[in-house]
């Protein structure tokens, strides 16, 4: 082996482990765990199939290669095909001539129309379990040798690790959101005319951060905003909160103070700190009439200003104990009219937008 290809191959796992450990967005690190197997053995095509361990099958989650998109509908039974073959006894397996195999697995070249001709198929394990196999399909100009093999464990090693740390971390991410969710719901259990409300101010939020352009991070932020955005109410009293006759103008104010008291809340949550502006200003005024900072324009932060028409449209399309819902084309008439005073009309334009297809859905 020379020198250059073995320093080569090694740059390319160095860069591989880089990637990989740069992220834990495991669709990224799944096709990218693919693409480097490819890279690395000089092959036509190459797929990771990962273990649902709910039906015990192996299903395509990534493929490459010109029939890549057919393929991925197939669920293989441990110790069926060769993958199934490879999950099922922990083995990995170099076959130079697929096609007289007696565990090569057929339909997946009927069903593609490709032809498999050569092959290393290895498990991607934690411990002594299985996540799935990494495929290395059709060499290029020669056969797989057990050098391609090393090549292959050694990065299936990574992606195993890094797909297991992705798991850990969405596990942990949607634990967190269950946990913000039940905190919201406590605030909504105190009134019974807002059921739902945090949810679906969430989904309209998002849903205009999209339409709007929103990277990833700032959906995030204001999904989290969105949920939190009347966390402050804990600290009001129910005589106040509930009150259903016309509150004074003492009270009002006092009801004003839940955007404070949920920044305030939130505060004490370091990795919150980028959602406090969406909390406590989602009640302030286009035209600086709002509260609790009489900020205006684009003085308000985008994310407040987008949980704003959300939350107003909600509550104008929910029944509450001093008036009726109105329709939902009755409230968006209304966030029209308040386009530029009380709303931005930009949000107010992409709320329109994102809202007709949400009907559509």
């Amino acid at each position: 082996m020379e020198k250059e290809i073995l320093l080569e191959h090694l740059k390319q796992l160095l860069e591989f482990s880089s990637l990989i450990n740069s992220s834990l967005e495991i669709e990224e690190i799944k096709k990218k765990a693919a693409m480097a197997a490819v890279k690395l053995v000089n092959c036509e095509a190459g797929s990771l199939l990962l273990f649902d361990e709910a039906s015990e099958e192996l299903y395509f989650d990534v493929a490459l290669g010109e029939k890549a998109e057919e393929i991925k509908t197939i669920r293989l039974k441990k110790g069926q095909g060769i993958a199934g073959w490879v999950a099922k006894h922990k083995e990995a397996v170099i076959i130079n001539d697929v096609q007289r195999d007696p565990r090569f697995y057929r339909d997946v070249d009927e069903k593609s129309g490709f032809k498999t001709k050569t092959m290393i198929c290895l498990p991607v394990m934690i411990k002594d379990r299985v996540l799935g196999v990494i495929q290395a399909i059709n060499k290029r100009d020669s056969f797989f040798n057990e050098y391609d093999l090393n090549l292959l464990k050694a990065l299936a090693s990574q992606v195993a690790v890094a797909i297991e740390n992705a798991r850990l971390y969405e596990e942990l991410k949607e634990t967190f959101y269950e946990v913000v969710f039940a905190l919201a719901d406590t605030i909504e259990k105190r009134d019974p005319y807002t059921g739902g409300h945090t949810k679906r101010v969430m989904q309209y939020s998002v849903a205009v951060g999209v339409e709007m352009g929103l990277n990833k991070k700032e959906l995030e932020n204001l999904k989290l905003a969105a949920i939190l955005h009347d966390i402050g109410k804990i600290g009001i009293r129910d005589e106040i909160l509930l009150k259903k006759e016309k509150l004074s103008d003492e009270e009002y104010k006092i009801i004003q103070n839940h955007t404070v008291y949920g920044a305030e809340i939130l505060h004490y949550v370091k990795q919150l700190k980028d959602i406090i502006p969406g909390v406590k200003h989602h009640h302030e005024n286009f035209i600086g009439s709002g509260y609790p900072d009489r900020l205006k324009g684009e003085e308000i932060p985008l994310i407040a200003r987008i949980i704003a028409v959300a939350d107003n449209f909600d509550a104008l399309t929910t029944d509450r104990p001093y008036r009726k819902a109105l329709s939902f084309d009755e409230a968006m008439k209304e966030l029209k009219e308040n386009a530029g005073v009380k709303f931005d009309p930009a949000v107010v334009d992409a709320f329109q937008r994102a809202f007709s297809k949400m009907r559509e859905k």
